[in-house]
Order: structure tokens, then C-alpha cells, then sequence
């Protein structure tokens, strides 16, 4: 095993073991299952139900309900026996956090329990508290004692169990240990599963969900490597980034961190968090699961022998910079006009500029592209001076003014442009990653060996077909291997049918590429292009650099999907405050139902709005308390005042 997968290059399903829930199979190589949770009050049985069913003909294979106390775990039978009596046979989980006496009810009804070794009987105070050998392994007994029924309880009624750990809700023992990091959660799973596993109990499903997608991968492939290395085999894992929040944003985040574990055969169930009603997740899910269905469809990459950068802690790949592109600076964005017959000032409107006649100037949004590729046209009008244009190289070599310009070569007339000293002071130069080891782009690497010639390259990443992200993750490791430093963008080409499909194909694709470190920009492409889908795109290209924290261009909200546990209307309390604000660039805004996973998630966040009673609020700053029990009506100007009182807050223009 190559750290945590089989391949880097091929793609294969993780081997896992095989787990048993109800009818349905997890792991083992059986389909890639998708699943949801209702957002309904677990006592009322006929919302439940209902929502229940909706999940299913939306395509649900699991249904999670949640069962905070032993009256909810109850009300699992009643919920249970309805579903059946109208020919419903999806498998129910039910959700517990800190109550085992409704874990140990609840396996006695459902087919699966989810537990969160975090909550689960383990004392999480949210204090820092130094543990002594002797008395860390005291915790552990004592955790062994209260588990330990529940785990016989599953294996006598043929239960399955999700160990499912959250980033947010580490115990104070493990914090103590690893502090809030990948390697504490995998910690906090293990622990759980050995003693499972002492008790000859296998029927089990992993998660390690976190809002930070980089995080949550790395957690992911610690635990696989941990796994291998100390049971000698796998359990099945379930995937999902947790508080991902709604909209795009939401999608962007889940199909970035789902997406670059699937990419390596890491995965065998999954779930969308969205701040949406449940039924709107599973589109989500099937469009990422797809894309794994049948994968024969990709020449053949160059295996991967030693990996040249780790997969578990997160290093940018050094590189040197070529004007505003690579070394420290943030990524660039590269927005394609090429099939634009007659580019207008408004046009460039889609990606972040703005141009006021009267006073003949352009505003530029935070989230405004770096770079505009035309093909063989070249703009009509005065562009803002921040913007660059990218040009065909053949049509650049015939323009007698073009130093200002950037030309785009291929690889093989690079080569060539070299050797006659006829490039430009900056050169963007197509590599096609599915081809690696074709003559010319074996001579280009060897030109790039030169700094002259390295020192004006900039690499256009691309592939096709559905190893694409491998295939162009292969040229980094080249590169790395040859120690070669100059920039690369990465260009994500999408050949799916849907705007939503699009969507997750970019945001996979290169969102698993700059979790690692890996790339200096962005240039997305639809091959189908219709109106609009420069804003969509532009928007798409932002929205995974935010999402993989490798450029800050707007506010970032990580907000929970609700469940039966929240004490507020969640999706309209984020639209409420997203609305107020959406302006703050680079601030972190943590919504919250209830205080799961509130002050663990708020870690990540600067300012956090969470349930603490039926129609109460508590704001906290990162994870400290700040005011307490505020109505619901009065919290969103009390978060305000807060994010003003610590100098982060701007007003609009």
C-alpha cells in the first residue's frame, strides 16, 4: 500500500471489510452507498416519516435519525414500524452523542447506531486538562466499562455501528494527548475500536468529519494508514465534510473533501452536510458517486514508486515566481473569453470588473480573475491594469507590439520557441498530462532545466477522462522529482452534462490537487460553454480556493445541516446572517443548531452563533463564551456588535 491507497496512478477501491446493515452491504467493494438525516423533531412521528420517505425516493440507502435522550431512542419503534407498514425497508440509524442508555435502546430497534467517541461517555468540559500515563489509561478503562454494553448489545441483535469522530468535538483527554489535530481524531476512533474488536465485534463503519476539508482528508488517511498498520485490514468508512454550509459553497466544500478521497478508491458510504432540507443532498451524492461507476476510460499513467511530499500534513510545493504567479504568492485565476466572438467591457463583468463610464474606471471585486485567455482576438477597449491577457502563441508571434501580451504555447512549439529565442516575458505553456511521456514533453522538461528558459515557464496542467486529477498529480510528482520549480495552473476540464455536474467535476478535480499543496492557479473549462458560465465558473474557481484556504477572497460560514436537535430554524437564520455579513472578506462565521459540535467546529471559526435553548443563543469568539442566553431576535446585531468589537467588521460600499 502506497501510505493510504493501493495506487496513485490507478484507480482502486480501497479493500475493507464487509458490514452488514439490515439488507444493505457496506464496503467490500460493493457500490458506493449515499445516505442523509432528517432535520425533523425525532417525537413527532408523522414529520419524521414523512421526511423519512422523501429522503428514500430521493434515492437515500440509509436514513439517520437522531435520538438525543431515551424518549427519542423510544420513538424509534413507532417511527420504524410506520415506515414498514408502508413498504419502506431502508435501514435507520440512529444518531447519539452523549446518552448511551439511548444508544443501548436504539440498537435494540434500528439496524445501525452512530456514536461519537468525542461525546461518548468521554468528558469533553472544554478545558485543558494534563493527563499522567496512569490516569489516561484509567479514562480508557472507564470508557472500555460504559461501552462495552453497547458493543454486545449490537453483536447480539446483528446492529451495525458507526464510530463516527468529529474534528469538533474532541474529548478533553485527546486534546490533552494531540491537541486538535488529524491525528487526535484518528486517536479518538481507534480507542473505541479496539475494544470493539476485543469484544469480536467487526460490524462497523468510520467517519472523520471535520469543516476543514483539508483536515478532514488528512484525517481520513491517517486513519487508513493507522488501521492497516496495527489490525493489518480496513473497515469501511463513511465520507463527509460536516458543517458544510448551503448553495455552492456547500457543494464546493463536500465535493472537495468526498471527492479527493473517492479519487483514490478511499470511501465506501457518503453524505452531503448542506444547511438544506435533506432531500436536496442526495442529487449532490449521486452526482459525486458517479463519477466512480465505471473508470476504464484513461490512458495509462506512469506508476508512482516513492511519494515526493506527504499526504498527511499540508506543504505548498515550492516553486519559483514568474511575475504574479507562484512562490508565496495566492493562486491565480484564469478565466477563458476564446469562444467570446466580440469581448465588451460589461463581459468582464462575469469575473469581478466592473467599468463606470462617467468616470471612465473600472471597480474590481475581491473575487476578480488575474488573467483572461481571448484565443486570437485581442480586446477592443482599455482593460484595468490588474488584468493580463492570454493569447494564442502562434497569433502572439505575428503582433508587433506584444510584450504586454502572454502567449500560450504547446508543448512541442515551445520547445522550438526556445531554441529561436521567440517567447515572451511570461509564457503560459500547455502540458497534456495523459501524455507524459511523449518526446515533447520529455524535451520540455529538459529545457526547463535551464533557468533562463524556467524563469519566464509557466505550466497550463491538463488532462481528460476520469483519472484526469491523477494524471496531472503525476506531473507534480515529476516535477518534485526533477526538482523542477517552476509554476503551475492547473486547467480543470469538465465534459459533464449538468451545471451541477460541472460543479463537482472542478471542484474534485482541482480541489484534490491544491489540498496537497499542488498548484499556483486555476483555469476552469466546460466543454459544453453556454451563457453565463463564465460568472458560474469564475464564482466555481473562487469558491474551491476558498474552500481549500488557499485564497481568502470572501466571508467563509461553516454551519451545520440541522438535524432534530436544533433549536432554531437554522436555514433561515444563515440566510439572515449571511445577508448582513457577506461583505466581511476572510472572516469565519460558525452557525450552529445546537452544542454538538459547536465549540469543537468554532476552533476554526472567529465568531460563532449556537442553540443553547428553545428559541436562546449563545456568541461565542473562537471557543470562548461571550454572551449567553440572548433571544433569537436580538442575536444577529449582538454577533454584529461582537465582530465590531474585535475591529474585524467593515461597512458595505
Amino acid at each position: 500500500m502506497q501510505l493510504y491507497c493501493d495506487s496513485l496512478t490507478e484507480y482502486k477501491r480501497l479493500a475493507t471489510l464487509e458490514v452488514k446493515v439490515g439488507d444493505l452491504i457496506i464496503g467490500n467493494f460493493n457500490p458506493i452507498r449515499i445516505q442523509t438525516m432528517t432535520t425533523t423533531d425525532t417525537m413527532d412521528t408523522a414529520a419524521t416519516v414523512a421526511q423519512t420517505i422523501r429522503c428514500i425516493e430521493a434515492g437515500a440507502e440509509l436514513v439517520r435519525i437522531t435520538a438525543p435522550s431515551k424518549k427519542e431512542a423510544d420513538n424509534l419503534l413507532v417511527i420504524k414500524n410506520e415506515l414498514r407498514k408502508r413498504g419502506y425497508n431502508v435501514p435507520l440509524v440512529a444518531d447519539i452523542h452523549f446518552t448511551p442508555n439511548a444508544a443501548e435502546i436504539a440498537a435494540r430497534i434500528v439496524e445501525k447506531v452512530r456514536v461519537n467517541p468525542g461525546n461518548y461517555v468521554d468528558k469533553k468540559k472544554f478545558e485543558q486538562i494534563d493527563y499522567t500515563d496512569s490516569e489516561y489509561l484509567e479514562e480508557i478503562d472507564r470508557i472500555r466499562e460504559r461501552f462495552s454494553p453497547l458493543v454486545k448489545i449490537c453483536r447480539e441483535y446483528g446492529t451495525a455501528m458507526r464510530i463516527g469522530t468529529n474534528h469538533g468535538s474532541l474529548s478533553d483527554r485527546i486534546m490533552s494527548r494531540y491537541g486538535d489535530t488529524p491525528m487526535g481524531m484518528v486517536e479518538s476512533a481507534m480507542e473505541f475500536l479496539r475494544i470493539a474488536e476485543n469484544l469480536d465485534y467487526r460490524n462497523i463503519v468510520l467517519s472523520m468529519k471535520a469543516s476543514n476539508p483539508q483536515v478532514m482528508v488528512q484525517a481520513y488517511r491517517l486513519l487508513v494508514q493507522t488501521m492497516q498498520q496495527e489490525l493489518g485490514h480496513c473497515y469501511p468508512l463513511h465520507l463527509g465534510v460536516t458543517e458544510a454550509g448551503d448553495g455552492e459553497d456547500g457543494r464546493i466544500k463536500s465535493a472537495i473533501g468526498i471527492g479527493t478521497l473517492l479519487e483514490d478508491g478511499v470511501g465506501d458510504t457518503i453524505r452531503v452536510s448542506l444547511t438544506e432540507d435533506p432531500e436536496f443532498e442526495l442529487p449532490v451524492c449521486k452526482d459525486i458517486v458517479k463519477r466512480y461507476a465505471n473508470r476504464n476510460d484513461y490512458t495509462a499513467i506512469p506508476p508512482v514508486t516513492t511519494v515526493p511530499y506527504s499526504p498527511f500534513t499540508y506543504k505548498r510545493r515550492e516553486s519559483t515566481h514568474v511575475e504574479n504567479i507562484g512562490e508565496k504568492q495566492v493562486p491565480v485565476v484564469v478565466a477563458d473569453f476564446s469562444n467570446k466572438e466580440h469581448l465588451l467591457p460589461e463581459d468582464l463583468n462575469a469575473i469581478g470588473y466592473h467599468y463606470d463610464e462617467p468616470s471612465d474606471k473600472w471597480n474590481i471585486g475581491d473575487a476578480a480573475a488575474d488573467y483572461i485567455y481571448t484565443g486570437k482576438q485581442l480586446p477592443a477597449f482599455g482593460l484595468p491594469g490588474t488584468l493580463r491577457v492570454v493569447i494564442d502563441a502562434e497569433y502572439w508571434q505575428n503582433l508587433s507590439n506584444n510584450q504586454e501580451l502572454v502567449p500560450y504555447f504547446d508543448a512541442r512549439h515551445y520547445v522550438i520557441a526556445c531554441e529561436q529565442h521567440q517567447t515572451g516575458h511570461i509564457n503560459l505553456v500547455q502540458f497534456d498530462c495523459n501524455h507524459l511521456d511523449t518526446e515533447h514533453h520529455e524535451q520540455l522538461l529538459l529545457q526547463l532545466g535551464n533557468a533562463a528558459v524556467a524563469a519566464s515557464t509557466v505550466l497550463v496542467a491538463t488532462a481528460t477522462g476520469s483519472n484526469a486529477m491523477a494524471a496531472i498529480r503525476r506531473l507534480f510528482i515529476a516535477l518534485l522529482e526533477k526538482n523542477i520549480q517552476v509554476p503551475v495552473i492547473i486547467h480543470s476540464i469538465s465534459h459533464q452534462p449538468s451545471a451541477d455536474e460541472h460543479l463537482i467535476h472542478h471542484a474534485t478535480e482541482a480541489g484534490a490537487l491544491l489540498l496537497d499543496g499542488l498548484g499556483d492557479g486555476l483555469w476552469l473549462s466546460n466543454q459544453d460553454e453556454q451563457p453565463g458560465h463564465t460568472t458560474t465558473l469564475n464564482n466555481i474557481a473562487f469558491g474551491i480556493l476558498q474552500a481549500t484556504r488557499t485564497r481568502i477572497s470572501k466571508t467563509e460560514y461553516i454551519s451545520c445541516p440541522s438535524c432534530g436537535r436544533t433549536l432554531f430554524d437554522l436555514q433561515e437564520t444563515t440566510a439572515r446572517i449571511r445577508a448582513v455579513t457577506h461583505h466581511l472578506k476572510g472572516v469565519k462565521i460558525a452557525i450552529m443548531g445546537c452544542i454538538v459540535n459547536g465549540p469543537g467546529e468554532m476552533a476554526d471559526a472567529d465568531f460563532g452563533y449556537v442553540g443553547s435553548g428553545v428559541g436562546k443563543i449563545t456568541l461565542y469568539r473562537g471557543k470562548e463564551i461571550v454572551k449567553r442566553g440572548l433571544n433569537s431576535d436580538v442575536a444577529v446585531n449582538e454577533l454584529i456588535n461582537l465582530i465590531r468589537e474585535n475591529g474585524m467588521w467593515v461597512e458595505k460600499n
